[in-house]
């Protein structure tokens, strides 16, 4: 065995009366244990807001939006056609947006429209594959039935509507008459609604046909936007990069980032000042260590002359203390990450931690990223190494003679 770490190893058994040196180090075991176990959960929850923020967005949202400087624009298909040729692009689909008011039986308010098609819905509504939105808002339907609109379930909860009620919705772009402008109005018959746990998308949108939403809103064959998907939802810079010589001015493209920069700018920051406040309980912890190493150098005077006088150098002894210092951060590391580890997987397997309904999810989101707990671990155990410095260089700075004479 190494000799510095065989003297550390010897150093950590107190004996009876430096049991005090022994506390310490021990209590600063549970602090960087704790610290670390504290680090790592709060992370992990933080991470797992983070992608179950994302997931809710891009189960309502494409991955890149082509629009036009000029609103919207037609001759759309043959764009359609040369995005879906891409073979980074997974899926294509136009999209309308339009707002109109919603009426029913017992309500009136504001609606944001999208026009989709079902044929290439992809993942524009959450919960519906295409195959269902086809079903629900597909252009074949009887004589004289009504076409269908699946609405947020607290749109729905607001309008008083179920499935099966009727609607109608107002445009503002409707005709001008001999007795002033005409808003236009379209019926409508509620096939369903979704829940994407997001509340501002719950409550204010409503999906039609796409034809349906030209006709409301005076826009035959326009549209605002066409909605790309691709494999990699963290590619989309490079998508675009290679886009570039297709959509030429007046197009310009939008992705899923660059939309949702507040939310995402506001959850990383959020992580970044949770991970600085519970970095000082390591911090803390360090200086416990540091305290005992102090503490240790001066029980052990005599010993540390005893070394020196017989050939041990200053660098011999500093990595003594150095070594007895990391010790204890390793073994403070060592079991906080796995206690923290341990608790992130009792948190996603068991749901005992009901969230109030003001949070998007109910219970905590859990996600430990293998790269977030290694930067924990590394931190904590440069701390610790930071903390070591100061006791071993003035234990190798301490002079022999003066060491044996009245230590």
């Amino acid at each position: 065995m190494n000799l510095e770490i065989f003297i550390a190893g010897k150093y950590l058994k107190a004996k009876r009366k430096e049991g005090f040196i022994s506390l310490i180090s021990f209590l600063s075991v549970a602090g960087v244990t704790v610290g670390v176990m504290a680090l790592v959960i709060v992370i992990a929850v933080m991470s797992g807001a983070e992608t179950d923020f994302r997931k809710r967005i891009l189960g309502l949202e494409p991955h890149i939006l082509v629009m036009n400087y000029s609103g919207k624009f037609d001759n759309y298909s043959q764009m359609v056609t040369k995005l879906e040729q891409s073979e980074l692009i997974k899926g294509v689909a136009p999209i309308l947006f339009a707002q109109a008011m919603i009426r029913s039986s017992h309500s009136f308010s504001g609606v944001m429209v999208r026009g989709i098609d079902p044929e290439k819905g992809f993942s524009l509504v959450k919960g519906f594959d295409p195959e269902k939105l086809i079903r629900l808002l597909g252009k074949k339907r009887a004589i004289n039935e009504l076409p269908g609109i699946i609405l947020g379930k607290e749109l729905a909860n607001s309008a008083g509507v179920i499935r099966g009620d009727k609607v109608i919705l107002m445009s503002p772009n409707g005709l001008i008459s001999p007795v002033g402008h005409i808003p236009s109005m379209k019926r409508f018959i509620v096939k369903d609604t979704f829940d994407s746990g997001m509340y501002e998308y719950d409550n204010a949108l409503a999906y039609v046909n796409l034809k349906e939403a030209q006709q409301l809103s005076g826009a035959e064959n326009s549209v605002s936007a066409i909605g790309i998907w691709i494999d990699n939802v963290f590619e989309v810079e490079k998508v675009k990069e290679s886009l570039s010589n297709i959509l030429k001015y007046p197009f310009y493209m939008r992705d899923w980032m660059e939309i949702n920069k507040s939310l995402f700018s506001a959850l990383k920051l959020e992580k970044t000042a949770m991970f600085i406040i519970l970095t000082l309980i390591i911090l803390v912890a360090a200086f416990n260590i540091a305290s005992a190493l102090i503490m240790m150098v001066m029980e052990k005077t005599r010993d540390i002359a005893v070394l020196k006088a017989m050939g041990a150098t200053n660098k011999t002894i500093r990595v003594i203390f150095i070594f007895k210092g990391m010790i204890i951060g390793l073994l403070g590391t060592l079991i906080g990450t796995t206690m923290g580890v341990a608790a992130c997987f009792i948190l996603k397997k068991y749901d005992f931690i009901q969230l109030p309904d003001a949070y998007p999810f109910s219970t905590l989101p859990v996600q430990l990223e293998v790269v977030d707990v290694s930067i924990i671990a590394v931190s904590a155990i440069i701390i610790c190494f930071f903390s070591t410095l100061y006791p071993s260089y003035k234990a190798s700075k301490m002079d022999t003679v003066e060491a044996l004479r009245y230590g």
